[in-house]
């Protein structure tokens, strides 16, 4: 828990400070990370290993129908269909053959765009799971619809952007303040230096609930590494070609002070200060190009990750956890167009992870994993598709059980009617998740090194699987797709 109020105390500190430091041209800005007044002290767990999570969000809600497309000849001729002009063509997918074919001669494949995916799928080192999304309990549609509703508990506030991101990364709706991500980060510190400890969550994407913890803090950097304060940081450049200046801004922005607010913020700005050298030192020169395509901002993103991961060392850290993105998938309109750019730009940026991690030896130790939203209906509603609930996934990595499918095939359907080949669909093939989020991040965070026992603290609907329902589903705790 948060020892002071970091968002009031930032505010106060922050105006009061702006009018002393404008001889700079500048104030010192958010990105410091102000919350990180609350540090708190880890615990050393003797350990010789390293583990990282990248958590890859496609913001927006992610199309499940056209990412990982019905290849088999029933199931792309419903698809086909029903999609009308969006469908993507057959002979432009990439099948994937997993190692055990799926019941039913049911086969999926990838847009030929996102061939670098498909290659690691073939080589066993990405796995897909089938239609995952939140859940607070096994539910079906007969129980969604049913008269008896309010006894079979459902997410809030489906279908909306703000609170389905929040829920994906945190289980609660818009306001949440801690995220399963940073939770997981909470357990870490116990294996991270009380020194490094801010470098436990580490966002290349700005704040984002998901790496909030109890006690963890996110740290952001950039694509270009840690955030300067101008004038401040970095022992090279003056202000106003004058090094006196410079050096009377250093002190004046982190000189102990008397008065206790201004002493405290002096000594956050101070703790920036340290953090931005420790990171700029730990992730060395931008040398990573070979691996990494150019006017990618995801490629970008994950190639910060990358610096940071081979800087682990310098920063003492045996367990991280990152947060990466991606925008633009809230396809009203030209699904059709606009949706393969992305996921070709996805798959060019994660394969260049992949094969980074590789060249690193360590790949292994780090697993990358896509969440957005929410999935879109299959149905079009002209040259798009609207707002959904279930959707397909990646996990990439060499500790993945890969070229295989996890989870149910969820049939191809828009109806939303009492037959059994439809129990999985809210109407115009909206996916009623036959996976939760808790199940997806619980298998990735009991990967990390989280015990069982702790894992219903980070996850509070994991408590709710762990059988095989009624409807003949299984929902274990854990889903089986990592090594």
């Amino acid at each position: 828990m948060y020892l002071i109020d970091p968002a009031g105390h930032s505010r106060r500190a922050f105006l009061r400070r702006t009018g002393q430091l404008a001889m700079a041209g500048t104030a010192l800005p958010f990105a410091i990370n102000l919350a990180a007044m609350g540090e708190a002290a880890a615990q050393a767990a003797p350990s010789d290993d390293y583990k990282a999570l990248v958590c890859v969000f496609l913001f927006g809600g992610n199309d499940y129908a056209n990412t990982v497309v019905n290849y088999d000849t029933a199931s792309y001729a419903k698809y086909s269909t029903i999609r009308g002009s969006i469908a993507l063509a057959q002979d432009k997918l990439t099948e994937l053959r997993p190692t055990l074919p799926l019941a039913g001669g049911r086969q999926y494949a990838l847009d030929s765009k996102m061939a670098k995916l498909a290659t690691l799928f073939d080589e066993g080192k990405m796995a897909v799971q089938l239609n995952v999304g939140p859940l607070i309990k096994p539910l079906t549609r007969a129980q969604f619809n049913g008269p008896n509703r309010k006894d079979f508990p459902i997410p809030p506030k489906l279908f909306s952007h703000n609170d389905q991101q929040s829920i994906w990364q945190s289980s609660s709706p818009e306001g949440s303040v801690i995220g399963w991500g940073g939770n997981i980060g909470d357990i870490a510190l116990e294996q991270n230096p009380t020194a490094s400890s801010l470098f436990t969550c580490i966002s290349v994407s700005g704040n984002t609930v998901f790496l909030s913890g109890d006690e963890a803090l996110q740290y952001q950097v950039g694509t270009g590494g840690a955030v300067r304060i101008k004038g401040v940081s970095g022992a090279t450049g003056n202000i106003y070609n004058s090094a006196t200046v410079k050096a009377a801004l250093q002190q004046l922005a982190q000189q102990p002070r008397s008065h206790t607010l201004e002493n405290e913020y002096n000594k956050v700005t101070k703790r920036a200060v340290d953090a931005e050298g420790k990171i700029t030192d730990a992730i060395q020169s931008d040398d990573l190009a070979a691996n990494f395509p150019t006017g990618n901002y995801l490629a970008s993103q994950l190639k910060m990750v990358a610096r940071l991961i081979r800087g682990r060392t310098a920063l003492g850290l045996k367990r991280q956890v990152f947060f990466v993105s991606m925008g633009g998938f809230d396809l009203h309109d030209d699904i059709d167009t606009r949706q393969p750019v992305l996921m070709a730009a996805l798959s060019e940026a994660m394969a260049a992870f992949q094969r980074q991690m590789e060249d690193f030896k360590i790949a292994d130790k780090v697993t990358a994993f896509t969440a957005s939203d929410f999935g879109r209906t299959l149905s079009s509603n002209g040259n798009g598709a609207d707002h959904g609930w279930g959707s397909h996934h990646f996990v990439v990595g060499g500790a993945v059980k890969g070229k295989a499918f996890y989870g149910t095939p969820p049939p191809v359907s828009v109806t939303n009617t009492s037959a059994d080949d439809d129990q999985w669909h809210v109407g115009q093939g909206r996916l009623l998740p036959t996976t939760s989020v808790d199940q997806y991040a619980g298998t990735l965070a009991r990967w990390f090194g989280v015990s069982d026992e702790r894992l219903n603290g980070i996850l509070p609907n994991l408590k709710n699987f762990g059988m095989t329902a009624p409807s003949g589903i299984v929902y274990p705790r854990d889903i089986g797709f990592m090594k």
